[in-house]
């Protein structure tokens, strides 16, 4: 089977222009087949102060009412979306931007309220929810999906999903069709030992280490979605995981001495 690679793009480097045109220019070059999500979290919450629209954070997990939805579909599926898909045109890759919602390519379902009330946000089912035949045609024409992390209901309803996620279960819904290589880019070198130094990286993360990790409240905060997908991923069929610097993804895809590995 042909490898996939599967990459995931957030952080600090969204919102910096150069960053991300340096970043596409790097991923445009990448062999296909491949296929981008991205965050955008940042981005959303400048504009959404502009508006008077303050975000509610929980745990790194944005709480999405109804306003904050029209918000993020706006910076999501819009601004930001489109943005990175004019780039990668001019960048001589074909590119599509795609929501959850086209095709219905990521059905999901409301969250339900539990200790907390995240409104508008999506869970998903799993990888045989995914119209991965879809996604297969457009990457067997060429065409490198480029996905914004909002999914839909079923009922006419758009639902603010994490990107981490969406990535992973876009990886293992793949699986069956390609050997996958999920990578998590952002502005960092990898998972740090020490959060103040960029060259404390730690090279590979098992489960067990993982739990001593996060008892030792080394990996926390958003990191820790991040890790429970890559994990939920390789259970699942996904042949390998990395989490790295956005500006090392040649090295990365290249299969070289960059970012951390994360293993079973």
């Amino acid at each position: 089977m042909q490898t996939l690679h599967i990459i995931k793009i957030g952080g600090n480097i969204l919102d910096s222009p150069l960053k991300l045109e340096s970043f596409l220019q790097d991923f445009a070059t990448l062999p296909e087949p491949k296929l981008l999500i991205h965050g955008g979290g940042k981005i959303a919450s400048i504009i959404g102060k502009k508006l008077g629209i303050e975000p509610n954070l929980v745990e790194g997990r944005r709480i999405t009412d109804a306003e904050t939805l029209k918000l993020v579909t706006m910076v999501y599926a819009g601004l930001v979306n489109k943005n990175v898909v004019a780039q990668l045109q001019s960048m001589g890759c074909n590119a599509i931007g795609l929501t959850g919602a086209d095709a219905n390519i990521i059905p999901a379902t409301k969250r339900p309220v539990k200790q907390i009330d995240y409104g508008f946000v999506g869970d998903v089912a799993g990888p045989e929810t995914i119209n991965s035949l879809v996604l297969d045609t457009f990457l067997k024409s060429g065409i490198t999906p480029v996905c914004a992390p909002l999914t839909h209901d079923g009922q006419g309803n758009l639902l603010n999903t994490n990107a981490d996620t969406i990535a992973s279960v876009l990886a293992t819904a793949l699986a069956g069709h390609y050997v996958v290589k999920l990578i998590y880019c952002f502005e960092k070198k990898g998972v740090l030992q020490n959060a103040e130094d960029d060259d404390s990286v730690i090279a590979t993360i098992d489960k067990a280490s993982y739990q001593q990790l996060k008892a030792d409240g080394i990996v926390n905060q958003g990191m820790i979605p991040k890790l429970d997908n890559a994990f939920a991923a390789l259970d699942q069929g996904v042949s390998a995981v990395v989490i790295g610097d956005a500006a090392e993804i040649k090295t990365i895809v290249a299969g070289g001495e960059a970012g951390t590995l994360i293993k079973l």
